[in-house]
């Protein structure tokens, strides 16, 4: 019962696409009537998709019990079958008008010829090729596929091939190519022209009338037949050197993109003799199709573990070295795309960067895109490839590619010179070439390629201060802020890495800061969608080397802040405001606002050193040294004369020198700094500091204390709102608490410095409290505020009271 129902499963789109009626059960009926001509034609239509069925099933119908039944009182002529048991008999059905004769003797044939080369030279003496070769284009579809099965079958045979190209059989057989064609008929039509195309002219004949094009696209077909002929063909084709190579390369990369496609070229020796085209031919399009036949294939992992195993690298490496620019590019791109491959990488590093160095001086933009593109691959991780290019002297001509017309070329040739920079020693090499002088151009670049792999290039180079210097007096400062406004996640990623590290030194930082950096990366990192992981360490950098900005805007500086000459407060930075530079101060008039602070303690023979730099006159400097040599008020007033004359004589504005701080710190050093423990050193500063801006003032009298006055009286003194801290006598607590840092980051006492409200600041410091008498404890640092206005010395314990009424009014 089981077996029945599977069967019934199994037939069970027997009838589908019939005209007529049919009938299933132990025997099929099909049913029509003929009471017209085209009632035949319905049956015989019907028949064929019978046919097919079986094909399709891998089955076949009992011809033996199969019978025509008439109904109705006229018939024609009742059917004959035909049974013939002579291959000559056969032939002579080959001619007759009905298409299922024709379809029947076809088949016989096919079987006939299958069984021996013996059978398919008595068809051939039969002629049955002649009548075979009008039936490959009959309308019968049946027809026609049969007929092309027996000339595939029949193809294998020399003498049948001979008269094959007599009967000009090429075109007929490519027309039946089409993709939507049947797959038979594309198995048996490939395995003809196989065989027929070991023969020169026949190739000829199958490129003349297109039959390249229509075997590649078959590469692609389900069926494995139709693939491993239509291979097999097109191996073929290429197996004499003519012109012919140059279509022939020109798509046979088709081929090579598929890894099971290849390895049947490889199989075969197909590949090996593509290879063999580009060592011994000389033609340029053949040779620059089959270098771009192999970069085209060399995307798949697979296929470039192949090309290695065919030795590959030393075919493109003797194409550098032929002279036509076209060649040269597509051997370049070829060898980039292998560089993906370890093996690959490493041997054509070995031998091709003296050549890819010398492409780089070509006149030709494309050549020199190319060789330098290859050598951004060939140097990538791998340290004898980047080790080969110094060698070969190529860092000279990879600076002068940064200044080349197309982006590609300029990105690259960074992306080499970035890849150098790995090894401190080739790091240095490049930057005594001018490498970041040479990235200020890439950085002004409208590309985002290009401005990504300058803004990293700048990160990798500007770790050393001379490299820094160096892009600062080129402008690349500018562009490079200019790239943080950048819309490119990874432009804007890589520009906030390039101002971190170049934020590494206080001259750089600020003029960072004057170009809007602090500002962008503020913006930057008040975006989620924005902010990157170097936007807010750039931000932080910044303001670290750039001390006066930062306490500007947060109004605290932690302990690793270390206060150094050119630091100046002007108070609490407003929103929207920009912050002015010192030299920018000076120029303003006299006002009434809040005097602006500065330190500079610099040693005499540094500040002799820097005017010397900044070629101020030497009388200027002979009578700084000479006010520097009083005391008390006799120096203030050298100084002062001294500074007047700077201020009015010279173009460049100097910072004023502030000789009474250098003494303080001197003085500081001596007496404060023998002393045993740190607390024994802050209290003993505290109290110094306060000497030297007023004393110990009474809480209930601080309203009393008039140091506002006597601020105001220096500045109508100096004639600007610039007041050097060391002529402060009367300072309050903001005054005090800036001393304190200062001295204590020259000798070495670790403070915070913090901003309050009207006026408040004060200093933190970490101190361990005495251990207790149990031998080997050591209790955690505790913190505390000194007070430098009440009780000079003390130390307030953070968190107490008396330490809020310290720190507000």
């Amino acid at each position: 019962m089981l077996g029945l129902i599977l069967f019934n499963l199994f037939i069970s789109d027997l009838k589908d696409g019939t005209e007529c009626t049919l009938s299933k059960f132990a025997d099929t009926k099909l049913r029509g009537v003929i009471d017209r001509p085209d009632g035949y034609t319905a049956i015989q239509k019907d028949l064929h998709k019978l046919e097919k069925w079986e094909m399709g099933k891998l089955i076949k119908f009992n011809e033996g019990k199969c019978q025509v039944l008439h109904l109705g009182e006229e018939y024609p002529f009742d059917p004959l079958l035909i049974e013939s048991k002579t291959p000559a008999t056969v032939v002579l059905m080959l001619s007759s008008p009905e298409a299922e004769v024709l379809a029947k003797a076809c088949d016989a044939l096919y079987k006939f010829a299958s069984k021996g080369d013996e059978n398919k030279v008595t068809l051939l003496g039969l002629g049955a090729l002649e009548h075979l070769h009008k039936l490959i284009s009959h309308g019968d579809p049946i027809v026609r596929r049969n007929a092309i099965m027996v000339f595939g079958i029949m193809a294998s045979n020399h003498d049948v091939k001979k008269l094959l190209r007599e009967l000009d059989v090429t075109n007929p057989l490519i027309s039946q190519l089409a993709p939507e064609g049947d797959v038979v008929i594309h198995e048996f039509a490939t395995l003809c022209l196989a065989h027929m195309a070991v023969e020169y002219t026949t190739k000829v004949k199958i490129f003349e009338q297109g039959g390249l094009e229509p075997l590649i696209r078959l590469l692609g077909s389900p069926d494995p037949d139709v693939q491993k002929n239509s291979l097999e063909c097109i191996y073929l084709l290429v197996q004499e050197l003519s012109d012919l190579h140059v279509e022939t390369l020109a798509v046979l990369g088709n081929c090579l993109g598929d890894v099971h496609t290849l390895q049947l070229i490889q199989q075969t020796g197909g590949l090996k003799k593509l290879l063999s085209l580009l060592g011994v031919s000389t033609v340029p399009n053949i040779q620059k199709n089959a270098a771009k036949a192999i970069t085209k294939a060399a995307y798949d992992s697979e296929i470039r573990k192949i090309l290695n195993e065919e030795e590959v690298e030393k075919c493109l490496l003797n194409l550098l070295e032929t002279v036509n620019d076209e060649v040269k590019i597509a051997a370049s791109q070829a060898i980039s795309a292998m560089c993906e491959n370890v093996k690959s990488k490493r041997e054509l590093g070995l031998q091709g960067i003296p050549q890819l160095i010398q492409l780089l001086s070509s006149d030709n933009e494309e050549v020199k895109e190319a060789a330098v593109t290859a050598l951004a691959s060939l140097t990538a991780a791998s340290y004898s490839n980047a080790s080969a290019v110094i060698e070969a002297e190529g860092i000279e001509p990879l600076v002068h590619t940064l200044s080349a017309q197309r982006d590609r070329a300029i990105a690259s040739a960074v992306t080499v010179l970035t890849n150098l920079a790995t090894q401190e020693s080739f790091r240095i090499s490049i930057q005594s070439q001018g490498i970041m002088s040479a990235l200020a151009e890439p950085l002004h670049s409208s590309n985002s390629q290009v401005q990504s792999k300058a803004a990293f290039a700048v990160a990798a180079f500007g770790c050393d201060a001379v490299a820094r210097t160096e892009l600062r007096n080129a402008g690349g400062l500018g562009p490079l802020v200019e790239l943080l406004h950048s819309k490119n996640d990874e432009v804007r990623r890589n520009a906030c890495w390039a101002v971190m590290v170049c934020a590494s030194d206080e001259l750089t930082a600020v003029e960072l800061c004057s170009l809007g950096a602090l500002d962008i990366l503020e913006e930057i990192n008040l975006s989620t969608k924005r902010k990157n992981r170097f936007s807010e360490a750039a931000l932080e950098k910044l303001l670290d080397n750039n001390l006066s900005q930062k306490y500007s805007r947060l109004g605290y500086l932690s302990s690793s802040n270390i206060i150094t000459n050119g630091f100046y407060d002007c108070g609490q930075m407003k929103p929207g405001v920009k912050f002015l530079s010192l030299e920018e101060l000076s120029m303003q008039e006299l006002t009434d606002r809040r005097a602006i602070i500065f330190i500079n303690a610099k040693p005499q023979e540094d500040l002799a050193g820097e005017k010397a730099h900044d070629s101020p006159p030497a009388s200027k400097i002979g009578s700084k040294e000479k006010a520097r040599k009083g005391k008390g008020k006799k120096e203030e007033e050298k100084a002062k004369e001294v500074q007047e004359e700077i201020n009015l004589e010279n173009a460049v504005w100097l910072p004023p020198s502030d000789f009474i701080l250098m003494d303080y710190i001197k003085d500081a050093s001596k007496t404060i700094l023998p002393l045993t423990t740190t607390r024994e050193q802050v209290v003993a500063l505290a109290q110094f500091v306060a000497d030297r801006m007023g004393g110990s003032i009474e809480r209930d009298k601080l309203h009393d204390f008039s140091w506002e006055l006597h601020i105001s009286e220096i500045e109508f003194e100096l004639k600007c709102n610039i007041v050097p801290i060391g002529k402060i006598k009367k300072g309050t607590f903001y005054h005090r608490a800036l001393l304190f840092k200062v001295i204590a980051d020259r000798i070495g006492i670790g403070c915070t410095l913090v901003r309050g409200k009207y006026n408040r600041a004060w200093n933190e410091v970490k101190l361990v409290d005495d251990s207790p008498k149990r031998a080997g404890l050591l209790l955690p640092p505790q913190e505390y505020i000194v007070d430098l206005m009440f009780e000079p010395g003390f130390l307030i314990k953070q968190g107490s009271a008396k330490a809020d009424r310290y720190k507000c009014i």
